[in-house]
């Protein structure tokens, strides 16, 4: 356990590291934490501090910076949140597809780091499908969600239809099969394929197929915002290494969903730095998440990406604002 000396020189340490990005000296650290003491006893508390691994010396210099480890008792028992005023626009009630890009611009564009949010999951269930003639054996196919979210996709049939064909086989998917979940759809078009006239069964097989790929692709969509901020970080700017590395984890999706997902598994903020478990890949990246719902229900992850060295004051206000946003906007749409 530190005592209170420790606790307030290594609280002083870390914030002026997230301030100004320099290993912290024994001078520096003696006139900021406003104790009365010698530069001998301060350097002796700061060898007792990597003793215990939660400050390191990055070079020969006198100075130290904080570990993953002192970042983390940092967040957990000293991290004390100044509420600020944000400017922060409301997120107009839209498209679900609008609301999250919009709100992955917001995170990005208050934070200065990077902004990503999870689509909202959600049953793969149509309201309305219409299929549209382009040319001979062509068509375009419009799905739209029960939220009004609207998808596009070009199939290319065996077949050739006319228009007036693919009105009556919309028409009848729509009268029949609407509000279904595409499982459901499924089973049923198995044991009726028989009594359904062979455009009919043709087009409700590329239909359920096609919103099939729509919806698992929308569950599995993670929108990421503001990536060349970290050009200007120096963190990553005087490290094209760091850089890379970052740049690659918002191209490799499917582990940036996995860190989203878990993050997702508790309520209010959650902070996950870098270099403290497999959670967060990389050493110099920490993740600043919370959950957002529709109607109570959590349906999704937003959050900031950025350096360790993060004021995670202000990263935790703006990730909390920006969550409650995009949950009244997603939960008050017409």
């Amino acid at each position: 356990m530190l005592d209170d000396r420790s606790k307030l020189l290594l609280k002083t340490l870390v914030e002026r590291y997230i301030a100004e990005g320099q290993p912290v000296g024994s001078r520096t650290l003696s006139r900021a934490s406003g104790l009365d003491l010698s530069p001998a006893t301060i350097r002796n508390v700061m060898s007792d501090l990597e003793g215990l691994g939660l400050i390191a010396s990055p070079h020969t210099s006198a100075g130290r910076v904080p570990t993953a480890r002192g970042y983390r008792l940092f967040v957990d028992t000293m991290l004390t949140a100044q509420r600020e005023q944000f400017a922060a626009p409301s997120l107009a009630p839209d498209q679900p597809q609008k609301v999250i890009a919009n709100a992955a611009n917001l995170l990005s564009s208050l934070s200065q780091f990077v902004g990503v949010v999870m689509a909202p999951r959600r049953a793969s269930v149509f309201r309305q499908i219409e299929f549209l003639r382009l040319s001979e054996r062509r068509l375009l196919v419009i799905i739209v969600s029960p939220d009004g979210d609207v998808q596009n996709r070009v199939i290319f049939p065996e077949s050739d239809y006319s228009q007036s064909q693919l009105v009556e086989a919309s028409n009848y998917i729509n009268a029949n099969y609407a509000g279904l979940s595409i499982e459901q759809v499924r089973d049923r078009l198995q044991s009726e394929m028989e009594q359904l006239r062979g455009e009919i069964a043709a087009l409700m097989r590329a239909a359920v197929k096609v919103s099939s790929e729509v919806l698992t692709e929308a569950q599995e969509e993670v929108v990421i915002a503001g990536e060349r901020n970290l050009l200007s970080v120096s963190d990553f700017s005087s490290d094209m290494g760091h850089l890379r590395r970052a740049f690659d984890l918002f191209e490799q999706k499917a582990q940036l969903m996995r860190l989203l997902d878990v993050s997702s598994q508790a309520e209010g903020v959650r902070i996950f730095i870098g270099g403290e478990s497999q959670i967060v890949p990389f050493d110099d990246l920490s993740l600043v998440s919370a959950n957002y719902e529709v109607d109570g229900q959590v349906v999704g992850t937003l959050g900031v990406i950025g350096p360790t060295r993060m004021p995670y004051d202000r990263m935790i206000q703006i990730v909390d604002i920006t969550s409650k946003l995009v949950t009244n906007a997603l939960s008050h749409r017409k």
